[in-house]
């Protein structure tokens, strides 16, 4: 009895887990579509955007940890240096996102972006030693692949059309890999996550701010003084802040919390659904759609995370 017990509880939290991390990740599909919405009805700077949302995040974070545990506020004067570093890999990588959400659509931006396990892959290899297999090797490859067909980088046309698109689309992995692998990097270092995106988001927000005083140099709508874009219009302000509330902190947390249920490398799977949910939360919300050739290239991409993922559970 108490072994059929056993069997059911486990049974019960294993639900759990996959329940509480799908809707993680659908909570972190839902990030571009808040932001293609911000940019589209209110024409909204991608910078001042991003400066809002990341201030937003470390101020409502900041006040949580400090009612309920404020002894994670303190830091080592060691980690200091670190986190600041860590803040302004996330301030480049938020610029480059949220710039490439507005250029290139929802669903487009959030699978170029999951071509990052590759650089990561790469870049562990050549800052840590890690090794580079056959596996992480394919998973390059389509990598790469999907994210030519993806970002339509094989037809000159789309250059043309699309240039800075296709670029920050692309930089937007290489920033996203920096800030995974200052992730990994600070778990060593063994830092609450918690006081990592209170302190990171914060020291973003600062370096966001300082990329909109350059917005002459800008292309013209990326940046802008005017950081009270909003105005008195209240419905996009409510949706900012619902996007720095909802989806980074709900997710990030709820992933946080599936973890005490499930092993990391299925939690990691589950995650990899994050660009097809983006895809299909873009075509009901947005009206994107995605041609057959970017289609394929999506798939080239989650593949490789997929076959990355794999390997990494296997070791």
């Amino acid at each position: 009895m108490n072994t059929e017990y056993e069997q059911a509880e486990s049974t019960s939290q294993i639900t759990r887990g996959y329940l509480i991390c799908i809707v993680a990740t659908v909570l972190w599909s839902s990030t571009a579509i808040f932001i293609a919405y911000l940019t589209k009805t209110y024409q909204l700077p991608p910078l001042v955007l991003a400066f809002w949302r990341d201030l937003f995040l470390a101020i409502t974070l900041g006040l949580v940890v400090a009612v309920f545990t404020p002894k994670w506020l303190r830091v080592d004067f060691r980690d200091l240096k670190f986190l600041f570093l860590y803040g302004f890999m996330l301030s480049l990588f938020n610029s480059l996102w949220t710039i490439s959400v507005a250029l290139n659509g929802a669903a487009v931006s959030t699978v170029l972006v999951y071509y990052s396990p590759a650089i990561t892959a790469v870049l562990g290899w050549r800052l840590f030693g890690e090794r580079l297999g056959g596996v992480k090797i394919a998973a390059i490859v389509l990598s790469i692949l999907g994210c030519v067909l993806v970002s339509g980088a094989y037809n000159p046309a789309t250059w043309q059309l699309n240039a800075l698109g296709i670029i920050t689309g692309l930089l937007s992995g290489f920033g996203f890999a920096g800030y995974s692998l200052m992730g990994k990097a600070s778990s060593k270092r063994g830092i609450n996550p918690w006081t990592v995106m209170v302190y990171t988001f914060g020291v973003a927000a600062i370096f966001i701010l300082g990329y909109n005083f350059f917005y002459a140099w800008l292309p013209p709508g990326i940046a802008s003084m005017n950081l009270f874009w909003l105005g008195n219009q209240w419905v996009g302000w409510l949706v900012l802040l619902i996007l720095a509330v909802g989806p980074t902190v709900g997710g990030y947390g709820l992933y946080t919390v599936s973890l005490t249920y499930l092993p990391a490398s299925v939690a990691n799977l589950i995650a990899t659904l994050e660009p097809a949910m983006t895809a299909v939360l873009a075509f009901l919300f947005l009206g994107e759609m995605l041609t057959i050739p970017q289609l394929v290239g999506s798939g080239l991409i989650i593949g490789g995370v997929v076959l990355l993922r794999v390997g990494e559970s296997r070791s």
